[in-house]
């Protein structure tokens, strides 16, 4: 049996294969809200076979948006309309995730495709972001640090999102915890400067992420997954490390979190990253070495390269991203490489052969 078209059961929800669609912002809502865009696009990959489809990044609030055009999931019509978007890609067999996330420092910014880079003015519809310490990434506008209050309503309203998200119908919560958005940024000494209970020792950087964690934990079903992206390392000199995220890792699954999301970088516009084919699976080999349960994600592209990741037990599940975007039946075109039964829909058995 294929180990990529082999199920994965975490806790009270089995995926039909080891595939999971990596969460991609798109850009393209109005007020937070995803509309038939979210549908065909998401909707498509669950169609083309994947076990696991993960939502873009959803705001848990209006300031923790990376664009004025990302979704969100802090109001209730924001659910309604995820609702109609879960309800199409369970129908398909596969599980619907979402990614629960709040940009940080790194808000209120341009989509990749306007003709202005870097934040937007207030003026023009932008927003004052936030931070554990008032450094900007790069060239953005400095941040303002969080007080305790605004720590506070941050975990409130990871919370307030994952109840959504189940009156959504979501299988899964993931935290997005990685590529220097608000999570990740009070984790790296290189943009959490505080001097109190919140910064300075590795203690202190990882508290946010792990009070979130357990917050949400508590409120989201106990036969629910819930899984956390991480950046396992920064790429920078005197960054987040890979010891450290091992580390996390631990805590975090003392805390309830099921599967580590291993990517990296997006911290500091400075960092060097030697990319090439599978560059992330080492650090989803060190998590699941430490007893953790881990994906795979970063120019995964083959079938037999990802099936090799999973047979060498490197990981427990791979996400895609780009190459899901060239090709949504991917999972469908893996089986028939790997010679394995794919979940084909009925209505396209007559292409199957």
């Amino acid at each position: 049996m294929s180990h990529l078209l082999s199920p994965l059961t975490l806790r009270g929800t089995t995926l039909r294969n080891r595939i999971a669609v990596s969460p991609m912002c798109q850009y393209t809502s109005v007020d937070g809200l995803p509309g038939d865009w979210h549908l065909v696009h998401l909707g498509a990959r669950a169609v083309g076979g994947a076990g696991l489809v993960l939502t873009e990044a959803a705001a848990v609030s209006p300031e923790g948006r990376i664009s004025p055009e990302d979704a969100g999931l802090w109001n209730d019509a924001q659910a309604d309309a995820w609702a109609r978007v879960v309800a199409f890609v369970r129908a398909q067999g596969a599980a619907a995730g979402v990614q629960l996330a709040h940009a940080g420092r790194k808000a209120s910014t341009y989509r990749p495709w306007h003709s202005r880079r870097g934040s937007v003015p207030i003026e023009d519809g932008g927003w004052e972001s936030v931070g554990p310490s008032p450094a900007a990434f790069g060239r953005y506008a400095a941040p303002r640090e969080l007080d305790e209050a605004g720590i506070a309503k941050v975990v409130a309203d990871f919370v307030a999102a994952t109840r959504r998200a189940d009156d959504a119908g979501f299988d899964v919560v993931e935290l997005h915890g990685a590529h220097g958005y608000l999570l990740h940024s009070f984790c790296s000494p290189l943009s959490n400067l505080r001097t109190d209970s919140w910064g300075g020792s590795f203690s202190g950087r990882i508290r946010l992420p792990l009070a979130v964690a357990e917050a949400v934990r508590a409120v989201w079903p106990d036969h629910k997954p819930l899984l956390y992206r991480v950046s396992a390392q920064d790429w920078v000199e005197g960054g987040w490390t890979l010891e450290e995220t091992v580390e996390l890792a631990l805590l975090l699954a003392e805390r309830g979190v099921d599967l580590v999301d291993c990517s990296s970088g997006g911290l500091a516009p400075e960092q060097v990253i030697d990319v090439h084919p599978g560059y992330q699976v080492p650090f989803a080999r060190a998590v699941r070495d430490a007893g953790v349960l881990s994906g795979a994600v970063g120019l995964l592209t083959d079938a037999r390269q990802c099936e090799q990741v999973l047979a060498d037990g490197d990981a427990d599940l791979v996400l895609l991203a780009r190459e899901l975007l060239r090709d949504p039946h991917w999972p469908l075109r893996a089986a028939h490489e790997l010679d394995a039964e794919g979940p084909w829909p009925a209505q396209y058995e007559r292409a199957r052969w």
